[in-house]
């Protein structure tokens, strides 16, 4: 009779999770065991106490379990860090006979990488009850048989192990059998029945019996099988197999329909009796034999598809039967050889796809796990890196990898790999499976920007409008994105005293430099800017630039006549001898321009002249000279027009009068200028003329007899002092008393003030000469004339230089 299955209850449930739920850590591994058949949701164990992480560690490392089978039999539970059933565990169907039953797993935490294996532990229980492959076991026995004849009978199978798989055997009473039990080298155990009492057909011709296979479970489970005996006439020997045991080997990779083994067996008996058919014994209804045998031959072929990875052996029991039912028996152990025909399999345990470039040496970049379902050495896998890249493979736990940088990495120089992966195991002929990664390489600012000149130039006009756009500088970046966006600055600087913000300015986006305001050349020729360019990573990286504005020169400014001085009220001429010969230089016109270059050049032309004919102008010196002998027939007075121009486009000029007086005494002179003076202006200044000289000269004459008085005085008692005093008397001369060069009562050395100026308020220096040329000033206000003595000066007609000026002390 079958013995009832019990009902679990909740609480028997928690009674085996205790029981059965063993942890233990060995080398870096967790084991847990837990019984078959636990629902959906039970605790399995506490990784994160177990592992010694936090929860807080399992959350933000996103753990999870990465099983290489395709059921899920147990999940994660972050928030708790608990390893929970997901899905009903049968032992029976995941290890079949197999014990211990267990599978692995690995939890991967991220950020940084962590990887831990555990491996669970399925604990059977009693779930499956004995059962018999058949209903009903048919038996032949010849009424000749001896006592203590045995008779094979079908075993039961109880896919449960140990103690809650099969355990014996148990027979019905009765007078002509008994019941042997058997336990083969593997542990599985058989029964046979023996014939204690000799049968007669006649007396009774079948026989009952009722087999029962227990387990030792808790409660225990039971199986029966019904034995119909029938008896037969006299056969009175049973085939012998030649061998107890067959053993055969075979490749996984056999083809179907080949014979593996032969078996035979021989009955002693003649004739009829002694003709022998072969079976295949104790098969379940379910079992999924690939071979047969053939009844008469004893052939067994194959005939269906074997894997040495699902099952590395056979084991099947012989009956040979002669036609009479007597029965032999054997076995026949087939054994399947491993053939590398399973290619390793590639699976990315973690992989971003991304690196920073500066990441430093032995950074992780994948975690790769493969499998090859092979054995020995066709499932030994060795993982390489095709091509020279800046990367290595490390071994990791059992058949995990990790992809780590051997190198630094440089974006600029490469910002993507496909890095080639290559599996290869080391079975014959080798079998290797390849998979690419696409690992780009992230950005980060280790490059300033670059400037394509150290230097740039740039050159305006003056007088400029204020925005004028002058250049635009460019600076490149060989970083990425935010990284390589590039601003500009102008660096903060002076010219004059002024912010150089107050003279330029720069687009800070597209850095085009422009004028904020006009130039002018004669005060600033050339601006040297300090410009920067800044990207926009954290922190930024900079470069500087110089950039010099030339301001180039425009005409703007006429010539400045220096000498002849033009004044206003009186009139200067040069004096000619009338023994002047041609060539005789009278003066010269000193001019400058403070432009430069060509619009600094100057030319002199002589605009109008009394006699045109007597006197010609150099055209780069300003030299006035005689072009032939004074005659008396020439005037007295001359008065020459000179024009300054400078070479500048459009060219400026300026006016210059120069009068000249042709005559050998001063009165002559003297009366024609006085006379051309006072015609002149007679009419309009008599009256202020003749008040302001009877004022002057009233004013004089007081002052002057105060003066002799004082003077007479003060000598009278000078002299009366020196009387007194018994000194020698030593004579008093005024100084320049007398005309040293005995020419007249003018004297001839003078002191003179010559400046040397480049353009405006320069250094000074003095120096005195003596003059070799006469100059006659006329002052019409006053009836005296002074005659005065001025020098010929000697112009530097070098440009841009600095012009020497005399001026009369």
């Amino acid at each position: 009779m079958d013995i009832p299955k019990s009902k679990s209850t909740s609480s028997d449930w928690t009674v085996s999770i205790f029981l059965f739920c063993i942890v233990a850590t060995v080398s870096g591994q967790i084991r847990y065991s837990i019984p078959e058949e636990m629902r959906k949701g039970l605790f399995v164990g506490d990784i994160a106490k177990d592992l010694g992480l936090g929860v807080d560690r399992l959350v933000s490392g996103r753990a999870r379990l990465v099983i290489a089978d395709d059921h899920q039999y147990v999940a994660l539970n972050q928030n708790k860090g608990h390893v929970v059933v997901s899905e009903r565990i049968d032992r029976e169907k995941l290890c079949a006979k197999k014990s211990p039953c267990s599978f692995s797993l690995e939890i991967v935490l991220e950020d940084p990488l962590e990887l831990f294996s555990i491996t669970i532990e399925i604990q059977d229980i009693n779930d499956h009850a004995p059962s018999f492959p058949k209903k009903e076991i048919n038996l032949e026995i010849s009424e000749s048989t001896p006592t203590g004849t045995v008779f094979l009978l079908d075993s039961a199978a109880d896919p449960d192990v140990g103690i809650n798989s099969l355990q014996s055997y148990s027979l019905n009473e009765n007078r002509y059998f008994v019941l042997k039990q058997h336990t083969r080298a593997d542990g599985s155990k058989f029964a046979e029945i023996m014939l204690q009492t000799g049968l007669d057909r006649e007396n009774q011709g079948e026989h009952a019996l009722v087999l029962t296979a227990v387990d030792g479970g808790d409660p225990r489970r039971s199986g029966t099988v019904k034995i119909h005996i029938a008896v037969l006439d006299a056969n009175d020997n049973a085939p012998v197999f030649t061998q107890s045991v067959y053993k055969a080997s075979v490749l996984e990779t056999v083809l179907k329909g080949t014979v593996i083994a032969k078996v035979s067996a021989a009955d002693a008996d003649q004739g009829y009796n002694g003709n022998v058919t072969y079976y295949f014994t104790h098969l379940e209804e379910d079992s999924s034999c690939p071979f047969e045998i053939n009844s008469y031959t004893g052939e067994v072929k194959l005939t269906g598809d074997i894997d040495y990875e699902v099952s590395p052996n056979y084991e099947i029991n012989l009956q040979a039967k002669d036609p009479w039912g007597v029965t032999g028996a054997s076995k026949l152990i087939i054994d399947v050889a491993d053939v590398n025909d399973n290619v390793p399999i590639i699976t990315m345990a973690s992989y971003s796809g991304k690196i920073s470039e500066d990441s430093p040496f032995g950074t992780v970049v994948a975690l790769i796990s493969v499998q090859d379902k092979d054995s020995g050495k066709n499932g030994q896998v060795n993982l390489n890196i095709e091509d020279s890249l800046p990367f290595q493979i490390k071994s990791s736990l059992r058949n995990y990898y990790t992809l780590v940088t051997k190198e630094l990495l440089d974006r600029e120089k490469l910002s993507n790999y496909n890095i080639k992966l290559t599996a290869t195991d080391e079975g014959f002929p080798a079998l290797s499976s390849k998979q690419t990664l696409v690992l780009d390489v992230t950005d980060i600012n280790d490059n300033a920007p670059t400037f394509k000149k150290s230097i740039y130039s740039a050159k305006v006009m003056e007088n400029n409008l204020p925005g004028l756009v002058l250049l635009q500088i460019s600076a490149t970046d060989s970083d990425q994105g935010q990284n390589a966006r590039i601003s500009y600055f102008l660096i903060d600087g002076e010219v004059n005293g002024n912010p150089i913000s107050t003279y330029f300015s720069i687009n800070i986006e597209s850095g085009i430099i422009k004028s904020t305001r006009s130039f002018d050349f004669e005060q600033v020729k050339e601006y040297k800017i300090r410009v920067q360019a800044q990207d926009g990573g954290s922190p930024p990286l900079n470069s500087n630039t110089t950039v010099i504005v030339r301001v180039q020169d425009q005409n703007d400014n006429p010539p400045q006549v220096l000498y002849p001085v033009q004044t206003g009220g009186s009139l200067v001429a040069e004096m000619v001898p009338r023994s002047a010969d041609v060539g005789y230089l009278v003066t010269k016109v000193v001019a400058v321009d403070v432009d430069s270059g060509q619009n600094a050049w100057l030319s002199y032309k002589l605009q109008k002249a009394t006699d045109r004919a007597l006197f010609e102008v150099g055209l780069q010196n300003g030299e006035i000279r005689t072009i032939r002998g004074v005659t008396d027939k020439d005037a007295v007075k001359q008065r020459l027009t000179v024009i300054v121009e400078d070479n500048g486009q459009p060219s400026r000029s300026a006016t210059v009068i120069v009068n000249v007086a042709v005559a050998d005494s001063f009165p002559e002179v003297l009366s024609e200028f006085t006379d051309y003076t006072q015609d002149k202006e007679y009419n309009d200044n008599l009256t202020f003329y003749l008040v302001l000289a009877l004022a002057v000269v009233s004013f004089l004459f007081i002052t002057c007899l105060v003066v002799i008085i004082s003077v007479k005085i003060y000598r009278w008692r000078q002299s009366r002092v020196l009387y007194h005093s018994n000194l020698p008397v030593i004579p008093y001369y005024p100084p320049r008393y007398s005309d040293t060069l005995g020419t007249g009562t003018l004297q001839h050395v003078y002191n003179y003030e010559v400046c040397r100026t480049n353009d405006s308020r320069k250094s000074d220096c003095k120096f005195g000469t003596v003059g070799s040329q006469n100059v006659l000033i006329m002052d019409p206000s006053s009836t005296g004339t002074m005659q005065r003595i001025q020098s010929e000066k000697n112009i530097l007609d070098e440009p841009d230089s600095p012009l020497e000026v005399s001026q009369i002390m």
